[in-house]
């Protein structure tokens, strides 16, 4: 059995996921709704996050070398990392108060001088698949290991796209925000190369000229081998 995965994003009417301001504080007040267990994060978003939102890496403290003790209520941040892009910067997403800890999935060809860095560091870290992370094997694992149940992934295009095309999304859901991005819009799905079976479950207006959406995608039943 895999959780329960919810792709959670801010997108603009024409369905861009950058080049406009998120209303950041709603974003995560929703994603805060659906009470997951675990965020899932890409390698990308988080480097593209901290050069949008950040004022620069601070330098690590001995702090960053152990793990936080915070309370086991709060969501912990699984990060997909098999290239080793966040050396050095993982410090940055651990100093979340509201991050339990980070735990990275890499794989097999996962640098081993980026396995020492998480090792130094007290960071779990699971390695699932050959050159890249196992999606569905990674999901099992983290059911089975920290008994999640709810994922929600408010990550960029590629890590979304790859979870819907696996036929690993249970619900999407879209705060639409009242911009039209135009010329520069960076299309959510336009990676996708499968067409899931989606049903419409919410349409709310929100304070501000804000939609949100959710929608239910209907998973493909695997067929018995003969």
């Amino acid at each position: 059995m895999i959780p329960k995965v919810i792709i959670h994003n801010s997108i603009s009417i024409d369905g861009s996921l950058s080049s406009f301001e998120p209303n950041m504080e709603l974003h995560y007040r929703i994603a805060g709704m659906f009470k997951p267990d675990i965020h899932l994060i890409g390698s990308n978003t988080i480097t593209a996050g901290i050069k949008l939102y950040g004022t620069g890496i601070p330098p690590e403290a001995p702090s960053d070398f152990q793990k936080p003790k915070r309370g086991k209520t709060l969501p912990a941040w699984v990060v997909v990392d098999s290239k080793g892009k966040l050396e050095g910067l993982l410090h940055a997403c651990r100093r979340f108060e509201q991050v339990r800890d980070v735990i990275v999935l890499v794989s097999r060809t996962t640098p081993k001088r980026y396995l020492c860095y998480l090792d130094e560091r007290q960071y779990e870290y699971h390695s699932v698949g050959k050159n890249s992370v196992d999606l569905r094997k990674a999901l099992e694992l983290l059911a089975k290991k920290y008994q999640v149940k709810t994922i929600v992934t408010d990550t960029g295009r590629i890590l979304g796209n790859l979870l819907l095309d696996q036929g690993l999304v249970d619900e999407i859901s879209l705060l639409v925000h009242p911009i039209i991005v135009g010329k520069k819009s960076y299309g959510m799905w336009s990676d996708i190369n499968k067409n899931p079976e989606i049903t419409l479950m919410k349409c709310e207006r929100l304070q501000g000229q804000y939609v949100w959406l959710v929608y239910s995608v209907k998973k493909k039943e695997k067929r018995p081998l003969h």
